[in-house]
């Protein structure tokens, strides 16, 4: 079954709090994983790879690049679920 936009958005912020302790609830829709929540590309890595695991997508490495802020990524997900 598909996530909605508010499950994934739930899930992205936990991986971010499990990797950078960022508390979950300041990963919102319009906040930039760099300028805003100060992910550094390591970490992003991470988070991407995590993501992939929970969600059962693929995120191609020249994708990430395109993750700029978490709605990006929770876009990305939500169409990349099968």
């Amino acid at each position: 079954m598909a996530l909605n936009e508010q499950e994934i958005l739930a899930g992205l912020a936990e991986i971010v709090n499990e990797e950078t302790g960022i508390e979950a609830d300041a990963v919102e829709m319009d906040k930039s994983f760099q300028e805003d929540l100060d992910i550094d590309s390591l970490s992003m890595m991470q988070v991407v790879v995590n993501a992939e695991d929970k969600f059962g997508v693929r995120i191609p490495d020249d994708e990430v690049k395109n993750l700029t802020h978490v709605k990006d990524a929770v876009n990305f997900i939500i169409n990349a679920q099968g």
